[in-house]
């Protein structure tokens, strides 16, 4: 607010000081008679009271009908009340206005974003509902029809049914506990080949079953990560891989370094990715075309892991060649900022 604004905002008072002052004035110039001194001081007393009550009159019946408008607002239920609301009077009753109008945008801003996270945390919850009931059925499937099935051979195809099962809670635990990211990590050194070696493990039934082979090079890197987190976030790539790699396909570590990063490169010999698809392959529930071929896709795996590597102050780029390959790479900076992670 600028001097200038605050005297044009003050412009009716200068008015009546300068009308008092003129009128004292004249009074005074006109006052020669000492014996008429007390008479002239009364007369300016009740002439001055008059045009501050007028004054105080003019400027509450000016006044008097915004006031009104805005307590009308104040007990009407409408989200557009900076639309109707009443015209500013002056430059304070303006910048009062634009400041209200502000938050309320930014009300609403936040509004739309807990309704929206609200409505994908309902779609994911069915989605997850629907996909953990497949292989809940498959069970009961497996169990009403085991006749002629050897003992071990059904406690192999219940174990299946059970790791994808516990894949989907690992999902569901994880997405429940993205935004308390920072309440659960704790960054300290780890090595790659150890982390790698877990999520082998912890795939190699389905390695074994679906005859991918399995290859690792000499991984000697360590990084500054999280190994919980880490390790779920390999399994999603993983699982993915595996997923759409055909049998006797091919599932490659590879660690490299730079000046800059360590970078750590999972690569399959699978379907790949179409080149339409690519870009929104770690969008939130994205199957792709490739994905709409298989009905056990969710388009959760890579989300999540998108998510959680830069939680983790990593990042995560995909390249792909439709029908020959895939190769989710995973970058760790080289930085010590770790303290700034929300």
């Amino acid at each position: 607010m600028s001097f200038i604004q605050y005297i044009k905002d003050k412009r009716y008072f200068l008015m009546l000081y300068a009308g008092m002052m003129g009128f004292i004035s004249i009074i005074m110039t006109l006052s020669f008679n000492p014996a008429l001194v007390s008479g002239n001081l009364l007369y300016i007393h009740i002439v001055c009271f008059a045009l501050v009550s007028g004054y105080l009159l003019i400027g509450y019946y000016y006044r008097r009908s915004y006031y009104r408008k805005l307590q009308q607002l104040i007990h009407l239920d409408r989200e557009d009340w900076p639309v109707v609301a009443p015209e500013p009077q002056n430059l304070q009753q303006r910048l009062y206005l634009e400041l209200f109008t502000k938050l309320h945008r930014q009300h609403e801003r936040d509004l739309r974003k807990l309704n929206e996270e609200k409505i994908d945390h309902q779609e994911f919850i069915l989605s997850w509902i629907h996909e953990v009931k497949l292989p809940i059925a498959a069970s009961r499937l497996l169990m009403e029809n085991s006749t002629g099935e050897t003992a071990d051979s059904l406690a192999d195809k219940l174990e299946d049914e059970l790791d994808k099962i516990e894949n989907y809670v690992e999902q569901a635990l994880y997405y429940s506990r993205i935004d308390s990211f920072s309440k659960d990590y704790f960054i300290t050194e780890e090595p790659l080949d150890a982390i790698i070696k877990t999520c082998a493990k912890k795939f190699a039934k389905t390695f074994i079953n679906k005859r991918i082979r399995f290859h690792m090079e000499d991984i000697r890197q360590t990084v500054h990560t999280d190994r919980k987190w880490l390790g779920f976030i390999l399994d999603q790539i993983v699982a993915n891989a595996l997923k759409y790699t055909n049998e006797g396909g091919t599932i490659t570590f590879i660690a490299e370094e730079d000046r800059q990063e360590k970078r750590m490169h999972i690569i399959d010999s699978g379907i790949g990715i179409q080149p339409e698809d690519l870009h929104r392959v770690f969008e939130k529930g994205f199957t792709g075309s490739i994905g709409r071929s298989h009905a056990k896709s969710t388009g959760m795996g890579l989300y999540l892991a998108k998510q959680l590597v830069h939680k983790l102050g990593h990042h995560l780029s995909i390249q792909s060649e439709a029908g020959a390959y895939t190769k989710v790479t995973i970058h760790f900076p080289k930085t010590d900022t770790y303290h700034s992670l929300l």
